[in-house]
């Protein structure tokens, strides 16, 4: 099961990690307004938090044979069977819920930078 997790973890992750980055470079396009950029940042990272959600609630009806964690499994890590399945299910929804909230997180942190400066008068 902790393999599962932890293959899981690095495949969403990366994933995670690719839409981060197209975050911050539409925030870098708007850097001629910081309040804007933020703001930008904090939609489009709320955007993502929910996809992730989306995700997690979709965990359970997902064949586990077409997602990039099956995989990267090795066969003898694959778990077999409908209990095998609710497992792996369960650790792919907690993983996506993990990063859901991370992701909104950083929403909430990039609309309190920007309230702050708009606040600030900039």
């Amino acid at each position: 099961m902790e393999k599962i997790r932890e293959t899981a973890f690095v495949c969403i992750g990366r994933a995670v990690l690719f839409g981060g980055f197209a975050v911050v470079l539409v925030m870098l396009s708007f850097s001629f307004d910081m309040v804007l950029a933020l703001y930008a940042g904090a939609v489009l990272m709320l955007v993502m938090a929910e996809i992730l959600i989306l995700k997690a609630f979709a965990a359970p009806w997902q064949n586990p044979k077409k997602t990039e964690v099956w995989g990267c499994l090795d066969e003898r890590a694959r778990p077999a069977a409908a209990a095998g399945r609710r497992a792996f299910a369960a650790v792919l929804r907690e993983v996506y819920g993990r990063f859901a909230r991370n992701s909104y997180a950083v929403a909430c942190s990039f609309f309190a930078a920007s309230l702050v400066l708009r606040g600030l008068g900039m």
